[in-house]
C-alpha cells in the first residue's frame, strides 16, 4: 500500500489525526526534504524512517520503491507541504502502483488551491490550476494560452516573481481582470488583496519587501 499524506501548509493544528496514524504506522516515509520533514515528524512525536523522495531523485527511484512494495512494504509520501502530486512529486510513483497493482490511498487534507478558490470572491464552480508558471522559456507562451479561458484560473507564484505576474495579468488577460491574492495561507501573515489587476498589482508594488508564498485567482472580465 501506498499512502498519499497531505500536511499542513503552515499551521501545524491542521495535521489531521489520520494523517498522524498512518506516518506512525507505515514502514517508510517518502520525504521531499527530509530535513523540513524531521522537524514535522518531531512534533507530533513520529519515529518512522524517512527516505529522500523528491524531484531529482524519483525516476531513479521508484523501481525500487515498487520492489519494496510488491514485497509488502507500507510506505507513505509527503511532500514539504501540502498535498503531494500537487504541483510536488508523487504522479509517477502512483502510476507505477497501479501498473504493478498495488493499491493507492490518498488522505484528504491541506492544500493552498482550494482555500485559495473559496476566499477569493471570484466564481469557482469551473476553474483552471495551472500550478507554477515557467520562469523564463515558454512563459510567454503560457500565458497566451491562459487568455482564452473564460473560467476561473489559479496559480501559484514565488515572491521574486510576483510583480512580474502581475503585470503579465494586466498584459495577457487584462488591466480589468478580477484578481484575488493570497499570501501565507493558514499562516500568522495570512493576507488577501482583491480588485482589478492594476489595482492589486499597485498594491504590491507599494510594499517595501515581498516575502511570503502566494496564490493567484484570477477571471479575465467579459463585456
Amino acid at each position: 500500500m501506498l499512502y498519499l499524506v497531505p500536511t499542513p501548509i503552515g499551521n501545524l493544528s491542521d495535521m489531521s489525526f489520520r494523517a498522524i496514524e498512518i506516518l506512525k504506522k507505515v514502514d517508510r516515509i517518502l520525504a521531499e526534504d527530509t530535513r523540513k520533514s524531521g522537524r514535522l515528524l518531531k512534533h507530533f512525536l513520529i519515529d518512522t524512517r524517512m527516505i529522500s523522495y523528491h524531484a531529482h531523485n524519483e525516476h531513479k527511484a521508484i523501481d525500487r520503491l515498487i520492489e519494496q512494495l510488491i514485497d509488502g512494504a507500507q510506505l507513505a509520501l509527503i511532500t514539504d507541504a501540502g498535498t503531494p502530486g500537487i504541483s510536488d512529486p508523487g504522479f509517477l510513483l502512483v502510476r507505477a502502483c497501479y501498473k504493478a497493482g498495488i493499491q493507492v490511498s490518498c488522505l484528504p487534507g491541506a492544500n493552498a488551491l482550494i482555500p485559495a478558490l473559496a476566499m477569493s470572491g471570484i466564481p469557482c464552480d469551473k476553474f483552471y490550476f495551472e500550478g507554477f508558471l515557467p520562469p523564463k522559456k515558454g512563459r510567454q507562451t503560457r500565458w497566451k494560452h491562459l487568455a482564452l479561458y473564460d473560467c476561473t484560473v489559479a496559480l501559484y507564484e514565488s515572491p521574486h516573481r510576483l510583480l512580474k505576474a502581475l503585470k503579465e495579468i494586466i498584459e495577457y488577460i487584462g488591466p480589468d481582470t478580477q484578481v484575488s491574492l493570497v499570501k501565507e495561507l493558514s499562516k500568522m501573515y495570512e493576507k488577501v488583496w482583491f480588485g482589478s489587476a492594476i489595482e492589486v498589482h499597485a498594491a504590491i508594488d507599494a510594499l517595501a519587501t515581498i516575502k511570503g508564498e502566494y496564490v493567484i485567482i484570477f477571471k479575465k472580465t467579459t463585456k
